[in-house]
């Protein structure tokens, strides 16, 4: 028999060791709205807003799907409660409280608004993917995304991220509210940069000049860079959680015990130091070593560890070869690219890697190769051609992955990108050099790149 629900009123029915909200849920309020609540936002920021709201009754957050309405199904029974699985030799086990609502941007549009217009709210956070921002390789906004294009026609009923982001903006200058601070949490470069720039092309697109000047004079993007290894939820966790907490919870979450977030310095964000996190002047530095020597990495282990047959990263790191490659490749060829002493962080990550508490599954860590390789591992690699430096081992995530793609297709597993329908009838190196959406064309003209990756392509098993 399955133990009870989680509930608030059954929090005092939780087993001895779990830890629980440090706070009355009933006195915070929803000063927060956040795009995309899929796991790593539940075990990421929102332990950070748990935190906070020990002492700030202003970081309840109205978590909002784009879509789907499985997270709203989950927690709606558990008014927004949740368990988080902290692994490290030995588990823990807290309750989070901090989502005190959770909506479904397709199913209930005029609650999304009213959160973004409501006078409460003064930030907004993000986790929709590097593929939310629906932008083309060059860093502009993509305006014949399927998305995009619907939201410039009828921006009162967004589907994209950008389109709710800009027309909940324009309600609130149009409400005479105060704008607010956005804080994405993508891993993407200039993640704050980037998200401003397609909110104002957005802007322009639709013919509003003035919009897109006071957006610009009043909104506050700022970067950030966030960091801990969250596996996806499964059954198994769900049975842990039973056990451990006594306590039935529809959706839990793990993480590893290393979180980190550093937010760039300037907004009223800023007091979320209380919490842990690191406000920097400028998060260039920390995101383009954690882009790409922990994702770069990351996607690496994912795709040449999946041709090998492993199912986890750990699976993949005891493979001594494959976890000297990727040794090397941060070291050698990563690590040159930036401007700090990256040794003892390359060890962490390594040992980050290692942990046999955490089931880090390769093929999600595949997913939306397409929108992810560009950030994590081309950017890397035009600078290193750049100075002049050998890219061989750089190619070789690129050329498994076309590999990877190759196999899912022929083995007829979905593709999980957004891309999937082009990838999925894609046969042969050619084909994949062709796809401009993935490789800049500067890039992709470039002998010395296509040489190391037509090498790398024939090394690796079909």
């Amino acid at each position: 028999m399955s133990p009870p629900r989680l509930t608030p009123a059954r929090l005092d029915l939780a087993r001895p060791g779990t830890a629980l909200p440090a706070y009355e849920r009933h006195a915070t309020k929803i000063g927060v709205v956040h795009f995309g609540p899929g796991a790593f936002h539940r075990a990421h920021q929102a332990w950070y807003f748990d935190e906070m709201l020990r002492t700030r009754p202003d970081f309840a957050v109205c978590a909002v799907s784009l879509r789907s309405p499985g997270l709203r199904e989950a927690l709606a029974p558990q008014d927004g409660l949740y368990v988080l699985a902290e692994r490290e030799a030995d588990s823990s086990f807290r309750v989070i409280g901090s989502i005190r609502e959770v909506l479904t941007a397709t199913q209930a549009p005029a609650a999304v608004f009213a959160r973004l217009t409501s006078p409460q709210v003064w930030l907004v956070t993000s986790t929709v993917t590097e593929k939310g921002y629906c932008l083309t390789p060059d860093g502009d906004l993509d305006t014949a995304h399927p998305d995009i294009a619907h939201d410039l026609t009828r921006p009162e009923v967004p589907a994209s991220f950008i389109g709710w982001l800009t027309e909940g903006l324009a309600r609130r200058r149009a409400a005479g509210l105060a704008p607010l601070t956005v804080l994405p949490c993508d891993n993407l470069s200039d993640n704050g940069g980037r998200l401003r720039r397609a909110v104002l092309q957005f802007a322009a697109a639709l013919g509003e000049a003035d919009l897109a000047a006071w957006i610009a004079g009043e909104t506050a993007f700022r970067s950030t860079m966030v960091d801990s290894i969250t596996p996806a939820t499964d059954d198994a966790l769900r049975a842990e959680v039973a056990r451990a907490v006594g306590l039935t919870d529809a959706w839990p979450v793990q993480r590893e015990g290393f979180v980190q977030w550093v937010i760039e310095a300037g907004s009223p964000a800023d007091v979320l130091a209380q919490a842990g996190a690191t406000i920097a002047p400028d998060v260039a530095a920390f995101e383009r070593a954690k882009l790409r020597l922990l994702n770069g990495a990351h996607s690496t282990l994912a795709y040449a560890g999946m041709l090998k047959g492993y199912e986890t990263v750990s699976q993949a790191m005891a493979d001594l070869e494959l976890a000297a490659f990727v040794e090397a490749m941060m070291r050698q060829d990563i690590a040159l690219t930036l401007d700090l002493e990256a040794g003892d962080y390359i060890a962490g990550i390594l040992k980050r890697f290692r942990n046999p508490a955490i089931v880090h599954t390769l093929s999600q860590i595949a997913w939306d190769g397409s929108q992810k390789l560009p950030f994590r591992i081309l950017e890397t690699t035009a600078e290193a051609l750049a100075a002049g430096r050998p890219v061989d081992r750089l190619a070789v995530p690129i050329a498994a992955w076309m590999r990877f793609v190759e196999r899912r297709a022929r083995e007829g597993v979905e593709i999980v990108d957004p891309l999937a329908g082009k990838l999925s009838g894609l046969r042969g190196l050619d084909a994949f050099l062709d796809l401009g959406e993935v490789f800049p064309r500067t890039l992709a003209a470039d002998a010395r790149w296509q040489a190391a990756v037509r090498t790398a392509y024939g090394a690796l098993p079909a």
